[in-house]
């Protein structure tokens, strides 16, 4: 009797221990339980630590509720401002409600990834490549107001949304540093200008002072030449007062004048002068005539006259080079 009473409190403890075995269950910190009966939901959610369920009967369901790093891959799509763009997000959710997560949405992870794909190309439709450039924040705040309004009917809250990177074509890259550079370079003009005309300010301000005093141009001229001493230069270079060029140009313009205008009359004289030098004797056009007899009773032949033009003068070089005329030959003379 004692033997089957022993006999049937182990297989009663063993029963126990299996039983202990097969319903006991684990929750850790980060997640909560979820328990269908049957394959229906039982409402109270199993917090953290043991816990036990019917075996055979009861399905635990463990939910993690840390928040989740989802990346967005990139998404292509064209702005309000017409350029093509690829952009990179990623969004951070964590469950709030284990049992929404469980038995409203099939995959709640998926779901997120595949809306905050659909937002990103509508955020990118409806911004511009300045917005998406440089005003990032307000593409965030609208981003995550987008995917938090159908993620919280899933048991889902959105933590926080970021644009990553955008990506944009090799041809606007040029074009948006061809625009920068231009920019930057107004800017130095700009600069510059304004410099000239503060320059030009004081210095003129300096001048209507040193016209005052005109002793102040003279120690500014012993200034400017102890500083260009200080170089160890071997040239020093001088102001020279421009009054005193103008003065001395009005000085040699009267001599000047009178000189020029006697050199035509003096080389007018000399040049007639050449001239009568150099006129050649001409004989009479009867001297070139040939005898010619008249019969009696013909009228006299009449030979047509050539005016011969006048001969340019030489020019006085060409008369000095030209050889002297030669002796007369004996001969000539004896014949």
């Amino acid at each position: 009797m004692v033997e089957e009473l022993l006999a049937a409190a182990a297989a009663t403890g063993v029963a126990v221990v299996v039983y202990i075995g097969a319903a006991a269950r684990v929750v850790k910190q980060y997640e909560r339980g979820v328990v269908f009966r049957f394959g229906r939901l039982v409402k109270e959610v199993r917090q953290p630590g043991f816990t036990l369920v019917v075996p055979v009967v009861d399905r635990l369901h463990k939910v993690n509720l840390q928040i989740v790093t989802l990346p967005v891959p990139a998404q292509e799509g064209i702005t309000r401002d017409n350029v093509t763009v690829r952009v990179d997000a990623v969004v951070y959710f964590k469950v709030v409600d284990a049992a929404d997560a469980l038995v409203r949405v099939e995959d709640y992870r998926f779901a997120v990834s595949q809306m905050a794909q659909t937002s990103l190309r509508s955020i990118i439709g409806k911004s511009d490549l300045d917005d998406l450039l440089s005003n990032r924040e307000k593409l965030n705040q609208g981003l995550e107001l987008m995917l938090d309004s159908p993620a919280m009917g899933w048991g889902v809250a959105i933590d926080r949304v970021e644009i990553k990177d955008v990506s944009l074509p090799e041809t606007m890259k040029r074009s948006m540093a061809r625009q920068a550079e231009a920019d930057r370079e107004r800017r130095a003009r700009v600069i510059n200008a304004d410099a000239e005309l503060q320059a030009s300010k004081k210095l003129a301000e300096a001048a209507e002072v040193m016209s005052e005093q005109p002793a102040a141009l003279q120690l500014r001229l012993l200034q400017t030449v102890v500083a260009v001493a200080a170089e160890k230069n071997s040239t020093l270079v001088l102001p020279f007062p421009v009054e005193l060029l103008r003065f001395l140009e009005r000085a040699a313009q009267p001599q000047g004048a009178s000189a020029q205008g006697a050199q035509p009359h003096a080389e007018s004289a000399a040049d007639a002068a050449a001239r009568e030098e150099r006129r050649v004797p001409v004989a009479p056009p009867e001297a070139f005539q040939d005898p010619v007899p008249i019969l009696p009773g013909e009228p006299p032949l009449s030979r047509p006259t050539v005016d011969l033009p006048d001969l340019a003068p030489l020019p006085d070089d060409t008369l000095a080079g030209a050889p002297a005329d030669p002796a007369p030959d004996p001969r000539d003379e004896a014949a």
